[in-house]
């Protein structure tokens, strides 16, 4: 893994930092494009983006506090210095940042389930990008395995599975894919807020999946803080989706049996 790319005199060029911008820059492009589609204001829908980013930082910093209190206490210095002491759960992240946008765009008079179904693919993009880059950078470290398929770190026993590579593919699929259903949406094919449904689907179940591959995680009474959030909500949206298309599953299968009886 390389953490650092360049050092270019004093300054040091971070592999992770790199794939942030990249994720900016895409992430912001395909946003851009998705509003063309729209009557949203643009400088109005970024305007709520950062301020979504800032909101998702504070309670993604906050969450992370609160289950390593006793690293940090009450200590509002070590909640702030995040470079002395660094953390930040992806959980709550990606909730703080949602909620933060749903709150701007009451605010703001804007209809969130319309609005949110163009930012998802973008969102998702910028989430496959910044864990690609946690990949490459070192930062997120797999479980020791014996699979073909693996990689070695500096200082760590054993090959280790490539579990960020494997969290960033199921983001960019994810993000293929709510990009489509943005037109599906569009001709009223599936709901408004369709794509933040999938999202919330694909992002608890990418992080059940992959969860077990990972070598350090949060633990409270004993479970994986990730699997314990995650399971519910992924079980949850999985059989309200299996409900809302029993029509066209039951359509499906019966096709298929009728096929293998003549």
């Amino acid at each position: 893994m390389l953490p650092v790319l360049a050092h270019i005199g004093f300054v040091t060029i971070y592999t992770f930092g790199v794939f942030l911008v990249l994720a900016l820059f895409w992430g912001s492009f395909l946003l851009w494009k998705n509003l063309q589609l729209t009557s949203f204001d643009e400088e109005t829908v970024f305007d709520g983006i950062f301020i979504a980013l800032l909101g998702g930082l504070f309670f993604g910093r906050l969450l992370f506090v609160f289950l390593h209190f006793s690293d940090f206490g009450f200590s509002i210095l070590r909640f702030i210095l995040i470079n002395g002491y660094p953390g930040l759960h992806p959980i709550g992240l990606i909730a703080g940042g949602v909620l933060t946008y749903w709150f701007f765009c009451n605010a703001k008079k804007i209809t969130f389930k319309k609005s949110i179904d163009y930012l998802i693919p973008p969102l998702l993009l910028a989430i496959g990008i910044i864990t690609l880059g946690s990949f490459f950078g070192g930062g997120e470290v797999g479980a020791q395995t014996n699979f073909f398929l693996s990689v070695r770190y500096p200082n760590l026993d054993g090959a280790r599975h490539l579990v960020a590579l494997y969290e960033s593919v199921a983001y960019f699929g994810l993000a293929y894919v709510t990009q489509k259903i943005i037109f599906s949406i569009r001709r009223e094919h599936l709901f408004e807020g369709f794509n933040l449904l999938l999202f919330v689907w694909g992002v608890a179940l990418t992080m059940c999946a992959f969860d077990w591959m990972k070598a350090f995680r949060t633990t409270i009474f004993g479970y994986s803080f990730t699997f314990v959030i995650g399971f519910p909500i992924a079980l949850t949206t999985t059989i309200y989706l299996i409900y809302y298309f029993r029509v066209t599953i039951k359509t499906f299968f019966v096709q298929k049996f009728s096929k293998r009886k003549k």
